[in-house]
């Protein structure tokens, strides 16, 4: 099963509360948090990784 990430945006100002990655097999083995960017405001260093 290709693995999955879910983020939150602690940008002050963004609505976003929680969004899951979903990643095909074909994603690199290194991609982190730090490669995307918020869906609904845009900024990049406001994703942290939610820890089940």
């Amino acid at each position: 099963m290709p693995a999955t990430l879910e983020v939150a945006c602690e940008n002050d100002g963004c609505e976003l509360d929680m969004v899951q990655l979903h990643y095909t097999y074909d994603m690199p083995q290194d991609v982190a948090v730090t490669d995307f960017q918020c869906p609904y405001c845009g900024q990049f260093d406001s994703l942290r990784e939610i820890e089940l």
